[in-house]
């Protein structure tokens, strides 16, 4: 293994994948409308269909983290991860039925402008900074990702690799706009499938069945489906999973830019909602085939882990020091799993440029612009979205070499995600479901919930334990033992109950709490400051709420106009009558006026 060459194959293999996804990039900058306006550059001028939206929304959810990640938890940690499918199966029709239809009642193009509607100025403000914190941070963990992947592959440094990356990214995302970016993410979806399965397809001929794979991993421990303990501190049961998984998943595909650019795209409700369910199974399957690539990867390793005897240093070096292992042999199969990993990492990473162009210029740039200029922002022009995006890439680039310092690719994802997420969605959610809330009960629940994650998301835990790993079947590999790398990997570590509690919770509950404490704290303050201003009743657009919301308030406002309709129209019969019998008395006096109209009553 230490003799191992990529090879010309290899490659021309990773080569091919770069140029296609290149060449789309230019297509569509040279078709249609050459990428001239904001809106064909960043909303593809409405008209995608539901298809390849759905595999563009999956992939760009479904990063390299997921790939590498995944399937290093569930060798690592056990199949109790996979849970999070049923909360993808559960927060799916939340996402389309509720939240998906207020996008299109209001016409936003930053979903962020629903904020400014709802809460005002300051809460669009906070809530797109946070947005572009947490994606930038994420940016930097998705293109990290693949660039460990190569360099544990190929040898090639992890800053070659990440440069690589960065600039192919940055350059079809440039110069294609989101048209680009939704059919390189399908092209780029099948290579991520392909890598997957070329995997599980190795283990499977290795082991003769499928079955096999599955037996050894359930005789090793790594089979667990029936965690139900209620303690927030144990890493992974069904509360936390489920809790903690939907409410990322809600903060990704509910009220995160870049979904949101998505659907908006399509043009059409109806095509946003199908592109959602459309969605689900291919996230599911992808999630899924990941979970069961990491058993298939134990099952050649039960009785000799690599991170054991010092050959990776990183769970997350495990499946490409698999694919060097047994793949080697096999031309352009090596580089086929590299592009899948790298498709991957394109898929996310232009995502996010693309929605952060759409944030920057709609929530920075145009308020600043209109106010110095006095004069609407040029939207017919697409110049500044396109440096934007490059400025955001370039941006990117720089993370990824400092995110080997974050931990895990999976749990540093998925904490990014959480701790401005579950707030966001919090947020959101108070918007849409409590008419009663306002812009400082908003504000506040979205600050002190912040706060709160940032604290707990980033402070210093306990290093989750892994199950048991052998090493007994491996002596050949003693070499690697005696070396500095290898002795880091064991140094004696803290008790866990040392750490502060709070410290000790789950990584997945970090989104459900912020979520809720924004909640709560947003209803209650909005419930004190509506009794201080005595103004509890205060009508809000209906179109800002959820649509069994939004209905009710229509039908609310519907009688309360009847109603209104109906006393005025009393009343002013009423009021004619006097004044019509005032007037025929007045004309009866003696010496009447004449009919002049200065002289006549004023009939109110």
């Amino acid at each position: 293994m230490d003799s191992y060459s990529f090879g010309l194959v290899n490659y021309s293999v990773l080569i091919t994948m770069l140029l296609i996804s290149s060449s789309i990039g230019l297509y569509f900058r040279f078709s249609g409308g050459r990428q001239k306006t904001n809106y064909e550059y960043l909303f593809a001028n409405g008209q995608m269909s539901a298809l390849p939206l759905a595999f563009s929304l999956m992939s760009s959810f479904m990063s390299a983290v997921t790939l590498l990640g995944v399937s290093a938890e569930n060798y690592s940690y056990g199949t109790m991860f996979t849970i999070h499918n049923v909360a993808f199966g559960l927060v799916t029709p939340i996402i389309s039925h509720l939240f998906v239809p207020v996008y299109f009642q209001l016409g936003v193009t930053s979903v962020y402008q629903y904020l400014e509607k709802r809460f005002g100025k300051i809460a669009r403000l906070a809530g797109s900074v946070a947005f572009t914190t947490q994606m930038m941070l994420y940016m930097g963990v998705a293109l990290y990702a693949p660039a460990l992947a190569l360099e544990t592959i190929t040898k090639l440094p992890k800053s070659y690799a990440i440069l690589i990356v960065g600039f192919v990214c940055t350059f079809y995302s440039a110069i294609g706009g989101l048209k680009a970016i939704i059919f390189t993410d399908v092209f780029q979806s099948l290579l991520m499938y392909a890598a997957v399965f070329s995997v599980i397809f190795v283990a499977w001929i290795d082991k003769s069945s499928l079955a096999e794979i599955w037996q050894i991993a359930n005789a090793h421990g790594r089979i667990e489906f029936n965690n139900i303990d209620f303690d927030p501190t144990v890493r992974h049961t069904w509360w936390g999973v489920i809790l903690g998984g939907g409410i990322t998943y809600l903060s990704v595909y509910a009220v995160n830019q870049g979904q949101i650019q998505r659907y908006m795209s399509s043009g059409k409700l109806e095509t946003a909602q199908k592109a959602v369910w459309l969605n689900w199974p291919l996230v599911s399957l992808m999630s899924l085939s990941s979970s069961f690539a990491g058993l298939a990867i134990f099952s050649k390793y039960a009785r000799c882990d690599p991170f054991t005897t010092c050959q990776i240093q990183r769970s997350d070096q495990l499946m490409p020091h698999y694919v060097i292992d047994t793949m080697a042999h096999i031309p352009g199969l090596p580089g086929l799993f590299v592009s899948g990993i790298f498709s991957a990492a394109l898929s996310t990473v232009s995502a996010a440029m693309n929605s952060l162009a759409a944030v920057t210029l709609e929530d920075y740039v145009k308020p600043v612009y209109e106010k110095v200029k006095r004069r609407k922002f040029p939207d017919e022009r697409s110049l500044c979205a396109k440096l934007v995006s490059v400025f955001y890439g370039l941006i990117c680039i720089m993370l990824a070499f400092i995110a080997d310092r974050w931990g895990g690719v999976l749990q540093a994802s998925l904490t990014i995600l959480g701790v401005v997420g579950g707030p966001t969605v919090g947020l959101f959610s108070l918007g849409m479901c409590f008419p009663h809330a306002n812009e400082i009960g908003g504000v506040s629940g979205y600050i002190v919930s912040l706060l709160f994650t940032f604290w707990i998301g980033f402070a210093d835990k306990p290093p989750p334990i892994k199950l048991k790993a052998f090493s007994d079947q491996c002596s050949h590999y003693e070499q690697y033992y005696n070396s500095t790398a290898c002795l880091s990997n064991f140094l004696p570590r803290e008790p866990s109950h040392e750490y502060f509690y709070i410290y000790r919770i789950s990584y997945l509950w970090l989104s459900f709490i912020g979520c809720i404490l924004c909640l709560f704290v947003g209803a209650s303050v909005s419930l004190v400051v509506n009794f201080i201003k005595n103004n509890p009743n205060e009508k809000k657009d209906p179109n800002m709420f959820i649509p069994p919301i939004s209905r009710y308030l229509k039908r609310q406002y519907t009688v309360c106009n009847e109603r209104s309709a109906a006393n005025l129209t009393s009343m002013a019969g009423l009021d004619g009558n006097l004044e019509m019998k005032k007037f025929y008395e007045f004309e009866n006096k003696d010496g009447a006026h004449s009919n002049d109209a200065e002289s006549r009553p004023c009939l109110k």
